[in-house]
Parts: C-alpha cells; structure tokens; sequence
C-alpha cells in the first residue's frame, strides 16, 4: 500500500510540474467515492517541516478547515506549494478530521563552485548562475543555471562545451553544488561570405565588421569566434557604410552562421542588396519657429546638391541645428529630415523641418557595463543631463562620442518609458575594452647606427578617461626620455589640458661634432570651436638646451652661434580642422592644421615660426580597398631682431621624406658635414595604400606605394658667415645645399594589422638628391595594445 501511494505520489508530482492538473479519481488516499467529492476537515497538520513555519505551509493551500473540498482543491493546493520552489515532495491526506500535509524541504545551497573551467573565470560564471549561496535548490534553477553556464560559454566562442550539476549531500539538509565544466575547443569562424555586393569587395566589407575568419593568428585575437551580438553589431555596421557612400537603398537580405558540428566551425553568410549610389539634389529648410532665422539656420546644413549622398552627414547637420535652436531657447524642437527620392536620375532632395517637439523629459540615465571607467567620464559626453529636454539626435551624438573614444568595445544607448508619460529612461550599455598601448620605433642611421624607442601610453587611465604617455629611446649616440599627460576635461569643460617634459641626450658621432643636452616641457590648451571638427590649441613651451664640443677641428664654423646654453621660451596656437573618419586609420576625410609660434617670452631667444599640414583621404577603388593619401605641409621661420642660432632652425624628418635619414637634407657644413638647418621647408607625398593579393585576409597584411618630395633651404645669413670665415675653432669652409633644391624619392611599404598592433617597414629609394646628403633605404615602426 505504502508503495502504491508513493507511486501516486511521483505521478502527480510529475503532473503538477508539468502544468497538468491530474485528474484521478484516488487522489485522496483513504476515502471513499462519496468522501472523495466532497470532504470537511476540522484541523490541518503539517509534518516534515524544520526550516519552514507551519503557518507558512497553511497560506499556500486553497483548502481550510470547516470548509468542503475536493480533488479540484487539493490538485490546486499541490501546484501551489511545487511553485514556491521550497519543497522537494508534498503529500496530502486526510487521517479522520484532520487533512495532514507531509513536505519534504528543498535543500539549503551551502556553496556554490565550479570545476574544469579556464577559459571563463569563477567571477564571471557566478554573474550568470542565478542559484545564490544560502538560498533554496530547486532543480529547475539548477537546469536554468546550466543554460545560462552554456550560453556563456557559446558566446566565448566553445560550442562544444558541456556541464554536469553534481550536488553533493551535507548535514542539516544542506548541499554543495558543483558544475562540472568541459570546456571544449573554441569554435571558430571557417569562411565568411558575401553574397550579392558588385560596388565594394568581399576584403573590403570584411574590414568593415568586426568578425573574422579563423586563421594562423586566432589564438591572439577572440573576433574569430561566432558571437550572436557580434554578427548584429556587423549588419548595422554595414548598413552605416553603404549609407555614408551613398547606397541609400541598401538592405541586408539576410545574415546567417550555420554550424558545422562535426569540424566544429561556422560559415558566416551575409546576402545583401546595395542598390544604385544616390547624390543630393535640392536642399531645403523649412522651420515653424518664429524666433529662428532661417538663412542663420541654413549655414549649419552640411549636406550640398550634387555630392555624393552620406548618413553622416545628414546626422552633423541634425546635430548642428539642434544645438544651435537650444542655444536659442527651444529646448523641445525637432528636426526632421524628409526625403524625396528620384529614382531615375539617383538623386535625394532633403528637406529639414524645424519645428517645436512634444515635451519630454530625461528621467534617469543609467549606465551599465562600465567595471573599469568611471562614471563621470561617460556622462560628460553627453549634451544632456536628468531632468533636460529629451532629444533623440543628442542621444545619437553621445553615442558616436563615446565610441570615437575607443575605450569602448561596443555603445548602444536605448531608451525605455519612465514612471509618466513625458518621462523616458536613458539606458547606456557599454562593453569596455583594453586602451593601453606599448609601442616601438626601430631603424638604422648612418650617423647613429641601430636606433629604437619604446614608448607605453594609456588612453583611459584609472578610468578617468585621462591620457599618459611615457617614452624612451636610445641609440649609439644618443637617449630620449619623454613624459606625457593630457586632461581632456579640463575644469570640467570641454578644455583639454595637456602636460609635456623631457629630455634628450646626442652625443657628437662621425656627422655631428659636438653634445646636446636639452630639458624641457610644456603646458597646452585645446579648444573646440565647431564641436570635434575645428579646434584652437594654444601652448607654452619652455626648454634649456646645452650644446658642447670635445673636437673643435671637426665643429662647424656655422654652429658657433648655437653654442653653450640658451633658454628659449614661447607661446603658439594652432588651428585644426579634421573631418577624417578615424584617426588611427583613416579612408576619408581631411586634416588642416596652421601653427603659429613666437619665442620671447623671456629667455634668449626672439623668432616667429609658421608652419602648415595638409593631408586628405580618399577611397580610389573603394570595390578594392585602395586608398589614395596626399600631404602636404611647410613652414618659414623669421628672427626677430637677432640672428637665428643653428638648432632653432627647421631639421629634416624622416616621416614627410622618406629614404633620407633624421637631418639627411638641407644646408650643411662641406668640411664636417654638419648640418645647419634652413628657415624654409616644404614637402608633398603621394600614397596609395592596398590589401595584397593572393595572401589570407586573416594575416591582416596591406602595401603601399609613395612618392615623397621634400626641400629645406635657407640657413640663416649669421650661421652661413661663421661656415665661410671659419668662427672659434672651426676651419673656413662652403655652405652646401643652401638654396631650394627639391629632392624626391619613392617606395614602398608593407603594413602589418597585427594583434600586437599596426606595424609597418618602408623601403624608400632616393631619386633625386644632392652631395652630402644622408640616405637611409629602410625603417621600421609600430605599437600594441595592452
């Protein structure tokens, strides 16, 4: 009998759990059919309780003394007590006035653990399991918790991995549980496909997500590994840059990974439609506000007939006028952009409607998934605070804000109703990533030898979104020691603060005859004029340089005046314009800077320095990823009433002439070889950069081709005299290559998308130069992240 209600017992508990009310005709042990339909009690028992109050087990059931009952009732009674989660086993039954209910308690969780995990750490396996220590078992969380185990593990890339629940009996009815965890090998991406693109290349839309294929480098990097999160952050990557090259009408058809269990790989398949490229045709504005100049307003358009049409470009003009209308006291407007297409001839008239929106408020900005950077930091980025006017391009802003930062993995900002109707909820959710960088510079120099630096930088340090950077360099002549920080919000403005010291030993080698010294620094202020496009820097430098020579019969008659110590201390601004869609990697866009510097602010030295760089950046075959890069730049230095010494003068750099070394070109010393500087310079380069084909994409392997021009010229008169009479010590010589006289040379480069970072070497070949030049055909340079 006792068997046989235990069997009962197991089928209508599986029933209960199941969500099935059980009908049976025996589900009171012990009464007859008549009792059976309707019973009264006079007393409710419970037993096997030790944890649990009776009265608690008594709230649960439907059945009350005094009161008739029936199967309905008690069926309803045990799927009640099941639901809570603390009971293992409930029975009930009636012994003569009394309806006795026997329960048997869920066991107390007394510690939780994990075993054969290695790749993802005890930390991050206990955010995802919801069985807490000290709380109830109850095996349907532990199957949960098993899920949520595997699908973290599935989002790390290890599809094959498995996990076995063990739990382990203590005393007192409490329990250990353990999860057993086989890993598995990650589960890596085999190929990935596009289908339906003819405007741009599989490489190129390859470089364009952030998923890769596997290859010989997968175990440095983890994007080679299928993340669900990952391939939809992709398809809006897409769809942002056909948008921004004019493909208005593209679509993704779809995006789908199929799993190939037995190799244990995935075959990315994006099937797209790009359309036909649009340009803008007429561009229009048409506002409600009263108190709003429509030609003020016109100016913010960035958008032109004709141009190729671009996303982003419509997205700053909304930007623009949105802030501007505020500015202006219309906190709620709205603008909208109304689209006309013409289909035959590919053209996107637009149409902006400035008008007064609805008034919603920012309730509550929440922000998540920031472990490391402060809060702070990502609030700033923000036009709008709690309790503002909520405006759906500002939120659009801080989003691109706080991914050009690139101390962020991934940024999504949504937004959720909040405890009224005119309040909405901000949600911030961020996925942060390394920011600091270890880089190094190695090439060879006729004058140096081997020369190499080491340089460690950190982009968001203490999470303060605050920038350092730490240098050093050395050669067989030479050491470099250089210390950087920057606030970029300085006062808790939009100001940036940056700090710079130094110092930098040369020794005299068999092109330079004598020892410099210089300890310096300086201290600068950026300024945005139009929000990251258009800056003002203005800066203070100060710096001691120490020049001696232990070989007066190789010294230069020219270097007599830069001789001994000579403190210089200036001011300077610079204007900087750049609409480059990345600054470590840009394909489109411009760079403009005009610098100005006047010393004589104290210390000995009185000249005005003007310099200029240009660079732009543009797509050619954008179907093959083939970008073209122009630069150009050049600057003149005046004295101011007193004669130039030689180290104020303008030196040659080996980054705008390439196949010359470090002072390689200009005026120079015909006996020593020394060389003297020049008031002018100018230089031009040409690059076309290319993947290389025939090679796996996964190497991350790009050329390059250049043609470099460059010219420095112009020493100043003083310096020239002492060459010519021979000042101090020194023997009177000529002064070569002091006029304009170009040189030109050209290469090529291999660049390297490493996990260690971008690394590239270049090979220049001089074509044009003069006697006494330096020459250096090979140099090579890079940097990781750390």
């Amino acid at each position: 009998m006792q068997r046989v209600q235990n069997l009962t017992r197991t089928i209508l508990v599986a029933a209960v759990m199941s969500g099935v009310a059980p009908i049976m005709p025996w589900s009171f042990a012990g009464l007859g059919a008549d009792e059976a339909s309707a019973a009264v009690v006079s007393r409710i028992v419970v037993r096997g309780n030790t944890r649990i109050e009776a009265s608690t087990v008594e709230s649960y059931l439907t059945i009350r003394p005094g009161r008739a009952f029936g199967p309905a009732e008690i069926d309803e009674s045990l799927k009640t007590l099941y639901a809570t989660g603390l009971f293992e086993d409930v029975a009930i039954n009636q012994q003569g006035g009394s309806l006795v209910v026997t329960v048997t308690e869920n066991p107390m969780v007394n510690r939780i653990s994990f075993e054969g995990n290695r790749r993802l750490d005890d930390k991050t396996l206990s955010g995802v399991v919801r069985t807490e220590e000290r709380s109830m078992l109850t095996r349907a969380k532990v199957q949960s918790d098993v899920q949520n185990v595997l699908e973290a593990y599935r989002r790390s890339g290890r599809y094959r991995a498995t996990v076995e629940p063990k739990i382990i009996s203590r005393s007192n009815n409490r329990v250990d549980l353990v999860f057993e965890i086989n890993e598995g090998d990650r589960t890596g991406i085999e190929r990935i496909t596009f289908i339906g693109n003819t405007k741009f290349s599989d490489g190129r839309l390859a470089d364009v997500i952030r998923t890769r294929e596997s290859g010989l480098l997968s175990f440095l990097r983890t994007t080679d590994s299928f993340d669900p999160d990952r391939l939809d952050a992709d398809q809006e990557l897409l769809r942002q840059f056909y948008y921004r090259h004019g493909y208005a009408d593209f679509r993704i058809v779809s995006a789908v990974a199929d799993l190939d269990r037995e190799e244990n790989v995935f075959y990315v398949t994006f099937t797209v439609e790009e359309g036909e490229q649009y340009t803008y045709g007429d561009i229009d504005l048409q506002t409600t506000l009263t108190d709003v100049d429509p030609e003020e307003l016109r100016r913010k358009i960035r958008t032109s007939a004709g141009d190729t049409y671009s996303s982003l470009e419509v997205e700053k003009t909304l930007e623009d006028m949105t802030l501007d209308v505020s500015r202006q006291g219309y906190a709620f407007a709205q603008i909208r952009p109304r689209a006309t297409r013409d289909y035959e001839n590919r053209k996107i008239s637009l149409t902006y409607f400035v008008e007064e929106g609805p008034r919603v408020y920012v309730e509550r900005i929440n922000i998540r998934g920031n472990d490391r950077t402060r809060e702070y930091v990502i609030r700033r980025e923000f036009d709008i605070a709690e309790g503002d006017a909520f405006n759906r391009v500002l939120l659009d802003k801080a989003e691109r804000r706080l991914k050009d930062l690139q101390f962020f993995k991934d940024v999504r900002i949504t937004t959720s109703r909040g405890s009224s109707p005119d309040r909405i909820v901000v949600n911030v959710d961020i996925e942060e990533q390394p920011t600091g960088e270890i880089g190094f510079g190695v090439g060879y120099s006729t004058a140096d030898g081997v020369i190499g630096d080491i340089t460690l930088q950190e982009r968001n340090f203490l999470g303060r979104g605050q920038f350092i950077r730490a240098k050093v360099g050395a050669g067989a002549s030479n050491q470099v020691y250089e210390f950087a920080f920057t606030e970029p919000y300085f006062l808790g403005r939009r100001i940036s603060l940056s700090l710079d010291v130094y110092r930098r030993n040369f020794e005299a080698n068999d092109y330079r005859s004598y020892d410099s010294k210089t300890t310096g620094g300086s201290v600068s202020f950026g300024l945005p004029l139009r929000d990251d496009e258009l800056r003002l820097n203005l800066i203070y430098r100060i710096f001691d340089e120490d020049l001696t020579w232990n070989r007066p019969q190789d010294l230069s008659g020219g270097l007599q005046s830069s001789l001994g110590r000579n403190l210089t201390s200036s001011i300077g601004y610079s204007l900087v314009y750049d609409t480059r869609d990345s600054k470590r990697d840009p394909r489109d866009g411009f760079y403009f800077a005009f610098s100005q510097e006047f010393a004589g602010v104290g210390g000995d030295s009185r000249y005005l320095s003007t310099t200029v760089d240009a660079r732009a950046y543009k797509e050619l075959l954008p179907e093959w990823g083939v970008i073209g890069i122009l630069r150009t730049g050049g600057g003149y230095l005046n004295g101011l009433g007193q004669n130039l010494r030689s180290s104020e003068q303008y030196q040659h750099s080996d980054t705008w002439l390439r196949g010359f070394e470090m002072q390689g070109i200009g005026p120079r010393d015909s006996r020593t070889g020394n060389s003297l500087g020049g008031r002018w310079y100018v230089h031009a380069n040409a690059e076309a950069e290319f993947p290389i084909l025939g090679l796996p994409r996964e190497l991350g392997l790009s050329g390059a081709v250049f043609t470099d021009f460059g010219a420095l010229w112009d020493s100043d008169p003083a310096v020239n005299n002492c060459v010519v009479a021979g000042c101090g010590p020194a023997t009177p010589a000529t002064v070569q290559s002091n006029g304009f006289s170009p040189r030109v040379s050209a290469g090529f480069g291999i660049k390297w998308a490493s996990p260690f970072g971008p690394i590239r070497a270049d090979f220049a070949w001089p074509i044009i130069k003069e006697t006494g030049d330096r020459t250096q055909f090979f140099r090579i340079g890079g940097g990781t992240r750390f």
